[in-house]
């Protein structure tokens, strides 16, 4: 949940390290830190965003080749100057970041604090360094050993950079569960929780495993696993533009993200889709068409947002291909004891490829002896790497906490996918695929057509900036839509918010109607629009204020709601691709106008890591 960057070669290590961590502010930003090598170990710290700390440290002599930086999203004690990282052992010859947690923290700050240790901060890292040091105190063993004894000792998700005052030119990273690059220069090394901070410098990079442990010289690079073998890496090249990393003009990057998505689901269908012939091609997965012609159950899991984009999957796929489907909380499934048989298929979402809950899930699933795809956005993330197959969204980076180009980029591979099925099973007839994907290929133009709406959005943000309370109803496929436009609204701008099946409105959410709430409805013009219509009366006839999302042209809701917002004529399966659209524009305007923080909410971060 943290941000991690380390830097070990011929530069200074402070401009690269303190740009690391605004790149990285995203995975976390209640306080940030640095560590540098000049004379002697120096840390520095500060609660608030990275910019406080160059604002703390901007009169403060930060030359050093060797350094490392961290940026916090808090879990064991409060954001605060003594909790933000680095931490240091107790002869502050040592000092560590640390994205992760460290289950049994308590039992080995016990033990240290029986052996004299003092400790200055509330968190699990301090307890780390503090047993790296007190293992070289009591064996004299060099930092490479004493830190794989010391990851030998502990239970929990960790990545870690390690700096020593002893060996000044060795930074040593490790992962268990949590992220981690090493970026491969000339005469340099970098190291990051993503390739953010270092595809200005390197394309080339390592993706550390599982119990890895890095040993970065300035010379050389050695990487063993906890139980001391030698691991032979492999380099990686990175498919990433720097220009993608930087806001081109945006006020936030959440809108940039918006505005990004007829690129980003072209990107997505390119070279998988052909229309004329009526055929999807996914060579991500398509060593399993076997296990697609005869699976009997697809399991999807997935948090947040990849599981709203889940819903919209289950949808799709039970409407073309005819495969039951469950779509699952991770965090839930986890937790449970689910049935599971080598006969299903589970589909792993995440934007990050790296969520924690998501992982463990698939864990249980491969060894249950499932099938198991991921649909991620992030090529060389841990997801795809556990996975037997999978396809990638090819969203680009995704800097705004709030996904809006990865939702849409997800819902776009799901459908895919369902298409795919459906051709293998032979449960859609030829002619029919060359109308969906026809239509299909027409959607980022279509998307392009519904971000006009822009202007008009916004003049309806301000009618209800100062709401305390939405709700958004859908049918069908536009369930998942309104689930996921509550999300945006509450994640950005703080706004209780919820989504419900329309039909369920007089099961309890009609309670909540009067003259002070707004109810967004997603009113397309598909088999249950009069249902949806006769909500909307419901709503209307109780005080509510209506705004639909409606079909180009309609005039039934027009007459109906106080205010609409039009989107292109499609077909029903791809409606959420664009019914989203102005929900995604809808939370970023209200969150402005109260003056938050859009890209950067409070107490979120973008990739959850841990539990």
């Amino acid at each position: 949940m943290c941000g991690i960057v380390g830097y070990i070669g011929y530069r200074e290590a402070y401009p690269i390290i303190i740009k690391g961590l605004h790149r990285l502010e995203y995975r976390g930003y209640d306080s940030a830190g640095i560590a540098l090598y000049d004379k002697g170990l120096k840390v520095y710290k500060k609660a608030g965003k990275v910019s406080d700390l160059e604002n703390f440290v901007k009169d403060i002599n930060l030359t050093g080749s060797v350094g490392m930086g961290h940026t916090r999203w808090a879990t064991h004690g409060a954001p605060s100057d003594r909790n933000s990282h680095p931490h240091s052992s107790g002869d502050r010859k040592l000092s560590i970041i640390h994205n992760g947690i460290i289950e049994n923290y308590g039992v080995i700050k016990e033990a240290l604090l029986a052996k004299g240790h003092v400790f200055k901060s509330d968190t699990d890292t301090e307890v780390l360094i503090h047993l790296v040091e007190d293992i070289q105190t009591e064996t004299g063993l060099d930092l490479l050993e004493a830190v794989r004894i010391t990851l030998n000792k502990v239970i929990g998700a960790y990545a870690i950079v390690i700096m020593s005052a002893a060996e000044p030119d060795v930074l040593i990273a490790a992962r268990k569960g949590s992220p981690m690059v090493i970026g491969v220069g000339k005469g340099e090394y970098f190291v990051a929780s993503d390739a953010t901070p270092i595809i200005e410098y390197t394309k080339n990079v390592i993706y550390l495993n599982d119990n890895e442990i890095a040993y970065i010289h300035r010379d050389k690079l050695l990487i063993k696993n906890i139980d001391n073998t030698v691991q032979t890496p492999y380099v990686h090249e990175l498919d990433m533009k720097l220009e993608a990393l930087e806001k081109g003009g945006y006020d936030h990057f959440m809108l940039k993200e918006i505005y990004e998505q007829p690129r980003s689901i072209r990107d997505c269908l390119r070279g998988r889709i052909y229309p004329a012939q009526g055929k999807v091609q996914l060579g991500g997965i398509k060593d399993y068409i076997e296990k697609l012609k005869n699976v009997d159950r697809i399991i999807i899991v997935a948090c947040g947002t990849s599981w709203h984009a889940g819903l919209v999957g289950e949808y799709l796929i039970e409407e073309y291909a005819r495969v039951p489907v469950e779509v699952e909380y991770a965090s839930e499934f986890r937790y449970r004891n689910p049935i599971i048989t080598p006969k299903d298929l589970v589909i792993a979402i995440s934007q990050s490829g790296e969520t924690a809950d998501t992982m463990a899930a698939l864990e249980i699933a491969k060894e249950r002896g499932a099938t198991i795809f991921g649909i991620c956005n992030v090529v060389g993330a841990s997801i795809p790497r556990i996975t037997d197959a999978g396809v990638y969204t090819h969203a680009g980076p995704e800097i705004g906490v709030a996904s809006t180009k990865a939702f849409t980029a997800q819902v776009t591979v799901l459908t895919l996918i369902a298409f795919y099925i459906a051709q293998q099973r032979g449960t859609i007839t030829q002619s029919k695929l060359v109308e969906y994907l026809t239509e299909l290929d027409e959607i980022p133009a279509l998307v392009e057509r519904t971000l006009l709406c822009n202007d008009h959005v916004e003049k309806i943000a301000a009618q209800f900036k100062d709401s305390n309370n939405c709700l958004f109803l859908g049918r069908g496929s536009s369930f998942p839509v309104a689930l996921e436009g509550a999300l945006k609204l509450k994640e950005i701008s703080y706004v209780h918010a919820e989504g419900y099946p329309a039909a369920e409105m007089k099961h309890g959410p009609i309670a909540l109607i009067d003259d002070a709430l707004p109810v967004i409805f997603i009113a397309t013009k598909n088999s249950s629009y009069e249902k949806v219509v006769s909500n909307i009366q419901e709503v209307k006839a109780r005080g509510g204020h209506v705004i639909a999302i409606v079909t180009e042209g309609d005039v039934e809701v027009r007459n109906m709601a106080e205010y609409v917002i039009e989107i292109p004529q499609t077909d029903d399966a791809f409606v959420p691709l664009l019914a989203t659209i102005p929900l995604q524009l809808l939370a970023y305007h209200i969150a402005v106008m109260r003056g938050c923080n859009v890209d950067q909410p409070r107490n979120l971060a973008k990739s959850v890591t841990v539990e």
